[in-house]
C-alpha cells in the first residue's frame, strides 16, 4: 500500500515553524491598510471594572485620549488580535499596554465575551463606525487589582462609579458607538 504524500500533514507547518526575527504578527503601515481593505479585523476590547468584596463593580475605568486632532475622547481598552495569539494573549497585552504592568488584571476564566460588537466603515450598517475598517471585536469586562498608570497613546485613566460612566455626557465622550457598547458591556455585570 502506498501513502500519498500530499494527504499528510506539513511536518513544517505553520504551528511548527521557528518565527521570524522581530515581530512576525504585526503588519507594516501598508500591510495594514491593505488587509483593512480587504478583510474584517478582529480585535477584542476591556472594560476595567473595580469590585467590592461582594463581587459587585464600584468603579469603571475609562481611558482619556487625544486625537490626532487635539479633540478629548474617552476610550476602552482596544486592540487588534495578531497572528498566532490566543485572545487571552490579546487582552491580557492590550490591559497591559494601556494600563501599566502593575494593573494585575483578574482574566475571565471562560472567554465568552460580554458583547461582541461589528465595526463598519460606513455609518447605517450598525450602531459601530470605525472609518479605517470592516472589525468584529469581542468585548470583555475586567476586574482589575492593581495600580493602573496609562501607557501607549492614553493620558490617564479615570475611575468614575457606574452611574457616571453610564451618564449622557460620558457616553457622548466615546466615538464610534463605544457609549452604546460600555452600556452594554455594563449591563451583563448588573448596570
Amino acid at each position: 500500500m502506498s501513502i500519498d504524500t500530499a494527504e499528510l500533514p506539513d511536518p513544517e507547518g505553520p504551528e511548527d515553524r521557528p518565527a521570524p526575527a522581530g515581530n512576525p504578527g504585526w503588519l507594516s503601515d501598508d500591510e495594514l491598510s491593505f488587509v483593512r481593505g480587504r478583510l474584517p479585523v478582529v480585535y477584542v476590547e476591556a472594560v476595567p471594572v473595580r469590585l467590592d468584596g461582594l463581587g459587585q463593580v464600584i468603579e469603571v475605568g475609562l481611558l482619556l485620549r487625544s486625537t490626532p486632532d487635539g479633540v478629548m475622547t474617552r476610550a476602552l481598552i482596544s486592540g487588534r488580535v495578531r497572528y498566532g495569539e490566543t485572545l487571552r494573549e490579546a487582552l491580557f497585552r492590550h490591559l497591559e499596554n494601556d494600563l501599566g504592568p502593575m494593573a494585575f488584571p483578574q482574566m475571565p476564566t471562560a472567554l465568552v465575551p460580554a458583547q461582541i460588537a461589528e465595526y463598519f466603515p460606513m455609518p447605517g450598517i450598525s450602531s459601530f463606525v470605525d472609518e479605517r475598517q470592516h472589525a468584529v471585536s469581542l468585548v470583555y469586562v475586567v476586574p482589575v487589582t492593581g495600580t493602573c498608570n496609562p501607557r501607549q497613546d492614553a493620558l490617564e485613566v479615570s475611575w468614575m462609579s457606574p452611574e457616571e460612566a453610564l451618564a449622557p455626557d460620558t457616553l457622548d465622550e466615546l466615538p464610534g458607538g463605544r457609549g452604546a457598547l460600555l452600556r452594554q458591556a455594563l449591563s451583563t455585570v448588573g448596570y
